[in-house]
């Protein structure tokens, strides 16, 4: 009986040379990411953000039912027909599914980027990438549920929750440093607590009003629109209050080497605190026009991220 030896295809197993190219391209990309992963902090957060807004735009513009099913577009098919008879409503949905393929390569491109230049924050460098996967499921399940409020308000509210991460992570990677001077830890704990709250209770205002989803298929939640708005604006001005105790504080703090960055954040965080307000009470008694409303949901993003570094910069550290 005689038996044939069996030699691997030079296909089957790359030769050495071929697997050396290889590592040699994989690194000199990594080196590449790594050089720019200060701009990709900063693009995670634009994307973060900007999510929020296309997102906001999909609500807005009744188009949350657009696409009838998840991940597919249509049963049988990912990406929605292009013809005349299609909607506006189909696109737009479709294009802020799209949109979230795209923050997640920028949060895959930012991690491999932190892993390559700070190993001391690799595994931290991975949230927002896992967040974004995390979006996609809650955002495929508003959609099995019809756009329930009670989901779609977590869906908004988880990617604020990434827009607060990625500053902060922003700023940690760029070592920066918090302030010399006066402890406001009580009051910047406060400030988060008050930030969260006026953040859901803004989701539920939403959910409760006429811009909770499809109109023709979505039910509102069974809260008065205008108690639960009132209690809104209360916090925000509890807000408010705080924040002119803290300016107060910082004020009075005489001590020396107090940086300005960490001040800068502070006024910062006032400013789009009163620019946000304004544009609450402006769409509140306008009726809660569209345009608006999504100007309002930019200035949730815009003021999360405010408070974000002002939370981080505004930290007592201990003079060098």
């Amino acid at each position: 009986m005689s038996t044939t030896e069996q030699h691997p295809s030079p296909s089957s197993s790359p030769s050495p040379a071929r697997t050396s190219r290889l590592r040699t391209v994989a690194v000199a990309v990594a080196d590449l990411i790594g050089r720019h992963t200060r701009g990709l902090t900063l693009a995670n957060i634009a994307a973060q953000a900007g999510i929020i807004v296309t997102g906001g735009a999909v609500r807005l513009s009744s188009s949350g039912l657009g696409c009838s099913t998840w991940p597919q577009c249509e049963p049988g098919q990912f990406a929605p027909s292009f013809h005349e008879a299609m909607t506006a409503h189909r696109a737009i949905e479709f294009g802020n599914r799209t949109l979230t393929f795209v923050l997640l390569v920028v949060a895959v491109l930012m991690a491999i980027g932190v892993w390559r230049t700070r190993p001391d924050l690799k595994w931290w460098g991975l949230v927002p990438a896992l967040g974004v996967l995390g979006q996609a499921v809650v955002g495929g399940i508003t959609v099995l549920v019809e756009l329930h409020p009670l989901v779609v308000a977590p869906h908004m509210l988880l990617s604020l929750g990434l827009v607060w991460y990625s500053v902060r992570f922003a700023l940690r990677y760029r070592g920066a440093r918090g302030r010399i001077g006066v402890n406001l830890a009580p009051e910047r704990w406060v400030s988060a607590g008050l930030l969260v709250v006026l953040l859901v209770l803004g989701a539920l205002t939403t959910g409760a009003g006429p811009h909770s989803g499809d109109a023709e298929a979505t039910e509102r939640l069974a809260l008065d629109p205008a108690l639960i708005a009132r209690a809104h604006a209360m916090t925000v001005w509890a807000f408010v209050a705080l924040l002119a105790w803290i300016g107060w504080q910082i004020r009075r703090d005489r001590s020396a080497g107090e940086r300005d960055e960490a001040r800068l954040a502070y006024w910062v965080l006032v400013g789009v605190t009163l620019g946000q307000g304004l544009i609450g009470y402006v769409q509140y008694f306008t009726g809660l026009p569209a345009l608006i409303v999504g100007f309002h949901l930019l200035g949730a993003a815009v003021l999360t991220a405010a408070h974000s570094a002002f939370f981080l910069l505004d930290k007592r550290e201990t003079a060098a």
